[in-house]
């Protein structure tokens, strides 16, 4: 029940600096004179010129983009204190924990995860967990099974001694963290906790390795797992623990979930999973408001529900707070960030400035849902929402039954969340009574002749499905908000080395680019849906990064091209022209580099997150890009690659942060390009090249260039030589050399040699 106050929830700020703009707008500029330069002498040059002059056009392009996103950046600040001046009673929230494989995804840290979010600070009666487990596994059970009987100890030993950190293996480094009360009573809670949080690692360790102590025989509880393959089992709903006295300071319900996979089903990977969670929580426990997160995002703040509940309780229209998201910030980020995968300064800069749109996209992780919202609300529903509240009982129920499903109890469900007016909230209890229409709701065929994937739930059609579902709720006139409280809300694990990181970045880029040229397309929901302008542009910015790969590829091999050719696609030394591009490089540094030192970065960040941006675009986003190409040709379809997660949090390794390779395809672009540059400053400095023509030989420029970009792939220069996982693989290098030698070839056949 919602009272009177004067007291805000929140606050919505803007972040301008002049300065930054100002700098955006010289970049901007020097990008138009450097094309109308290259323009005006298109007809006097060759072919790299020409080459330069189309890649540039494509660069000033993605920079109006960002010069859009960054210009009008806005910040939430949040008065959880304030939250029991409005609400005696606060909504209940279901919680979401997905992990899809136990090898890649060790079990402890998703129990880890769910330990923090079981102690947030928030009502456990108004809680229940959801973990679903996609690779139906015998151990991720087991896993939670345990954890919720070591939860019995460390949620109240949490919320009594008002510890921060509760992610147990987090909280456990060194000695004790002191929690306001140093006391005795304190000191020997803390060594039992300690005891007690090593007895379940040894657990799961020991069950990992299959030593112990799952029945062998598979009875009991673990019954249905017996003789079950991955991609083909029945639904398995288990009930771990339910709060049923209603305990506000206990532990809240805990569920978990495989859904049943048929190899004649699609599945469609994580969307397919969330849109089974919340079917199962909507016949369970019916929350109006839903948080998911990824098996490795614990809480680190403990308030981070209560940050959420005031932008989605204290805006004036529910549309405003669609859904809350949370930065992705990380626990075990590297000094200097040298894989480039920390995102601090996009989400600084560029996520603020989206926020100062329509909103920030949606993440996959860390998000705050309206259920309302999943199931398809829009803004103009909204504002009906009172009449359709007053006449439940004449809710079509045919409609309802095409929409969501033929479950009697899912539908009645749906139509009590659509209908619910604001400030009213009730949460069930029976969770054992609920598990039949919950193993319903699960079936691999439930979907079939429905809405879900399409108007309804996480949308399908993308290896991202939440920028597609993000991108989905915007275009029905919604609007998200943004918290990123101190301390940050949500900590998770970065890709442990090199090859994990490329594979998350090619499935991003290949779901995104997928995102373009589906009926979900950012331009088709500016024209015919409720997408902002300014907001299509922001999603355009972020889908077409894998393109981003075919003009970055040609300009990384432009100087080698003018070095083997003894072309030009600078201007000449002597020409005054050649303080636009010279400026354009030296402002747009300074601009880059001003961002990370504001923040309190290094300079080596700047450089490791300037030089994988060049690595990324010509390994992962290049090949994200052919596997969309393969896929709209009717080729091969895309794949969902899970990204391994690091169980330690921590390494022992001295080579630390040094560059990985495996067997992947994915680096051989990136060893070709280093090859090619190498031949072309043999040939350039060994005097090999073909005569100049008019006026137009490669001069110092080039060479620099051809520099520069050897330290960007520096890496794969280190590769060549290297031993072990840190030397590029034989196979890769001789079909690198193959290509390079075979490019050179081209270049000089091109020159006439």
């Amino acid at each position: 029940m919602a009272n009177q106050s004067s007291l805000p929830l929140y606050e919505k700020v803007s972040l301008k600096n002049n300065l930054k703009r100002a700098l955006e707008l010289v970049v901007f500029l020097l990008l138009l004179s450097l094309l109308f330069y290259r323009f005006s002498t298109l007809n006097n040059n060759g072919i790299a010129w020409s080459v330069a002059f189309l890649c540039e056009i494509w660069f000033a392009f993605i920079w109006t983009l960002t010069i859009n996103i960054k210009w009008n950046p806005v910040a939430y600040i949040t008065f959880p204190q304030h939250l029991s001046h409005w609400y005696a009673e606060l909504p209940p929230v279901d919680m979401f924990v997905t992990t899809a494989d136990p090898v890649l995804e060790p079990p402890i840290i998703t129990m880890n995860t769910v330990l923090s979010l079981l102690a947030v600070d928030y009502p456990a009666r108004k809680l229940a967990c959801y973990v679903s487990d996609d690779g139906c596994s015998p151990l991720t059970f087991y896993s939670l099974v345990e954890t919720s009987k070591f939860a019995e100890l460390w949620v109240p030993f949490c919320k009594k001694f008002g510890i921060q950190v509760r992610a147990p293996f987090k909280y456990f480094v060194g000695e004790p963290i002191l929690s306001g009360d140093n006391s005795l009573e304190f000191q020997k809670e803390w060594n039992k906790m300690k005891d007690e949080y090593e007895r379940l690692c040894e657990k799961i360790e020991r069950a990992s390795r299959n030593s112990m102590p799952l029945p062998s025989d598979m009875t009991g509880d673990y019954a249905v797992f017996s003789n079950v393959e991955r991609g083909n089992h029945p639904s398995i709903i288990k009930i771990i623990w339910e709060n049923k006295e209603g305990l506000s300071d206990g532990v809240p319900h805990i569920v978990y979930i495989s859904r049943e996979k048929h190899p004649k089903h699609p599945h469609h990977f994580k969307a397919g999973a969330m849109n089974v969670l919340t079917r199962v929580s909507g016949v369970m426990t019916n929350a109006p408001f839903m948080l998911n997160v990824d098996c490795d995002m614990f809480v680190n703040n403990p308030q981070a529900v209560l940050h959420a509940m005031c932008l989605l309780l204290g805006c004036k229209s529910e549309r405003d707070s669609a859904f809350i998201m949370f930065p992705q910030k990380f626990h075990d980020g590297l000094k200097d960030d040298p894989f480039g995968n920390q995102l601090v300064v996009l989400l600084e800069y560029v996520a603020r400035g989206i926020v100062g749109i329509q909103g920030p996209f949606y993440g996959g992780t860390n998000c705050f849902h309206r259920r309302k919202v999943i199931y398809g609300l829009s803004a103009d529903d909204i504002e009906f929402e009172g009449k359709l509240a007053s006449n439940t009982e004449e809710l079509p129920e045919k409609e309802l039954h095409k929409t969501f499903g033929s479950s009697v109890e899912f539908t009645r469900s749906a139509a009590l969340i659509l209908c619910r007016s604001k400030g009213y909230y009730d949460f069930r209890c029976n969770l054992s009574g609920s598990i039949e229409a919950a193993l319903r709701v699960a079936d691999c065929g439930y979907e079939c002749n429905t809405n879900w994937g399409a108007k309804v739930g996480w949308m399908y059609g993308s290896a991202t499905e939440d920028v597609l579902t993000g991108l989905g709720i915007h275009s029905r006139g919604l609007v998200s908000a943004y918290s990123s409280p101190d301390p940050p809300a949500f900590l998770g694990c970065t890709p442990p080395g090199g090859p994990a990181s490329l594979t998350q970045q090619k499935r991003w880029a290949t779901g995104l680019l997928e995102i373009l040229f589906s009926k979900m397309s950012p331009v088709i929901m500016c024209i015919k849906g409720k997408l902002q302008f300014r907001m299509c542009l922001a999603y355009l910015w972020v889908l077409l990064r894998s393109i981003r790969s075919i003009p970055e590829l040609c300009y990384a091999a432009l100087p080698a091209f003018c070095l083997i050719t003894n072309s030009n696609f600078l201007p000449q030394t002597e020409d005054p022209a050649l303080v636009i591009p010279l400026s354009l490089f030296m402002v747009y540094s300074l601009y880059t580099l001003s961002e990370y030192i504001r923040l309190g970065l290094s300079m080596r960040a700047w450089w490791n997150n300037e030089r994988m941006v060049r690595i990324q675009s010509v390994t992962a986003w290049l090949f994200g890009t052919l596997s969309v190409a393969s896929k709209i040709l009717g080729l091969s379809d895309t794949v969902f690659e899970i990204t391994k997660k690091d169980s330690s949090g921590e390494s022992e390794d001295s080579d630390v942060g040094k560059f990985t390779f495996d067997k992947s395809p994915l680096f051989m672009p990136a060893t070709t390009i280093v090859l090619v540059h190498m031949i072309a400053l043999v040939i350039r400095f060994s005097g090999l090249h073909p005569p100049k023509e008019g006026l137009g030989g490669s001069g110092s420029g080039e060479i620099i260039c051809s520099i520069y970009a050897l330290l960007c792939f520096m890496p794969f220069a280190r590769g060549l030589f290297g031993e072990g996982k840190y030397g590029l693989p034989s196979s890769t290098i001789f079909k690198s050399a193959a290509l390079a030698l075979f490019l050179v070839h081209l270049c000089l056949w091109s020159s006439g040699v």
